[in-house]
């Protein structure tokens, strides 16, 4: 199989974009990663999705012991570790127990590391049985925390194609909610959202009328695999035993009722063949109270640039020969405020291009804390622990721009 997949795939340059080959009975679905290709061959119609999944994770088992390479000499310098692992993580076939957390508890071989990455400390091994074999496969027992704290942070990524007269072409806001707790015990958290179905279920269990205020459609939602989809889909309630540490709790995506940061509102002229007149104002239309930060403005100009002047109401701009843009930034955008760039451009005249300019749209980048373009929110993070014991949550929002283009 080995030899089938170097001579048919490899050797004939045939790679493509294709993750899934056939060859002869069987399929060949591969993934490259830095200098090394990873292969699972199948005879059977088997579930690709789940394939490719596990290569993710298997890579991010090994780099978490490798202390974060996964490269050619990783591999060489760990053969027998990874054996080791892969006994672990697969049986017959099927994907088992990959979480690094666990793996950790029992296989306490370390990896050979590259002499920049960091070295992890020693701790106890406590029995790991109930971890691998049980419910809770993502957490292990008898954590202890002197304070017991929730971060959340709710991120999202404002993707934006605009008209050139302001009118929205395509819109979307894709999310993540990302958790750190550092919680003693067993503890059952339960989130609430403002999204339109679960509000909706909640006042039909408790027979009571929704309240007034803005909800949501969250659409492709994805989650992490502590969360209970048995009460998700009764309930609609986001309810899970947390890993200990750091995880991405879930992923969303929203297409309407999208909240645009910005307005931007461009006028460009072409004076002749070798002038060209460029105002663009920038609104801000979230609230007064907030500010963006790292706000860029990349406005494309003809290759054939000479020179260019500017005047800004606030921040400063710059020519860029490498893109081809007027690049104007601000360091601090307030709420409900407006700030313009005008801008002279010279260019040289040549004569053997004849054909206009295809004007590429404008591009923006920008972070603005405590806001969410979707308007998601998060109404209540509830925490219960035998013990009772009391925990303190912090909740923070921020939305930055993916795709964010204005055409002009």
């Amino acid at each position: 199989m080995v030899d089938a997949f170097r001579m048919h795939i490899m050797q004939t340059k045939e790679l493509g974009t294709c993750p899934v080959r056939q060859i002869g009975g069987c399929s060949f679905l591969y993934m490259r990663i830095s200098n090394v290709y990873i292969v699972i061959v199948v005879s059977s119609n088997a579930n690709v999705a789940c394939a490719f999944k596990f290569v993710v994770e298997a890579v991010a088992l090994f780099k978490s012991y490798f202390g974060g390479a996964f490269d050619e000499d990783a591999i060489r310098n760990n053969f027998v570790l990874i054996y080791e692992l892969l006994d672990e993580i697969m049986d017959f076939g099927y994907p088992q127990n990959l979480s690094p957390e666990i793996l950790k508890l029992y296989i306490t071989q370390e990896g050979v590391r590259s002499p920049f990455s960091s070295k992890a400390s020693d701790k106890p091994v406590p029995n790991a049985t109930l971890q691998v074999t049980g419910a809770v496969g993502w957490r292990r027992e008898g954590l202890m925390y002197k304070k017991n704290e929730v971060f959340l942070d709710i991120v999202e990524s404002v993707n934006l194609l605009m008209s050139s007269k302001g009118s929205v072409l395509r819109c979307d806001v894709t999310g993540k909610i990302l958790m750190k707790c550092f919680l003693s015990g067993m503890p059952d958290l339960k989130l609430g959202l403002n999204d339109k179905i679960g509000l909706e279920k909640e006042a039909q269990l408790k027979s009571r009328p929704t309240k007034s205020g803005k909800t949501i459609e969250l659409d492709d939602v994805t989650f992490h695999q502590c969360v209970n989809l048995t009460r998700f889909n009764s309930e609609k309630t986001v309810s899970f035993v947390p890993p200990d540490g750091e995880f991405e709790l879930m992923k969303y995506r929203i297409t309407e009722g999208v909240n645009l940061p910005f307005r931007v509102l461009p006028t460009i002229k072409e004076l002749g063949r070798t002038r060209m007149e460029i105002n663009v104002k920038v609104k801000s239309v979230f609230g007064a109270k907030m500010f963006a930060l790292g706000v860029v403005v990349k406005v494309p100009v003809p290759k054939q640039t000479a020179k260019t002047s500017f005047q800004t109401t606030s921040g400063k701009a710059k020519y860029n020969a490498s893109i081809d843009s007027l690049v104007w930034k601000i360091r601090k955008f307030p709420g409900q405020t407006e700030a313009t760039m005008s801008a002279e451009v010279e260019l040289i005249s040549t004569m053997g291009e004849k054909k206009s300019w295809n004007r590429p749209p404008i591009q923006m980048e920008f972070q603005v804390p405590m806001f969410t373009a979707s308007g998601l929110r998060v109404r209540f993070l509830k925490v219960w622990e035998k013990s009772g014991y009391n925990t303190v949550e912090w909740v923070r929002y921020i939305t930055r721009a993916g795709s964010y283009e204005i055409r002009c």
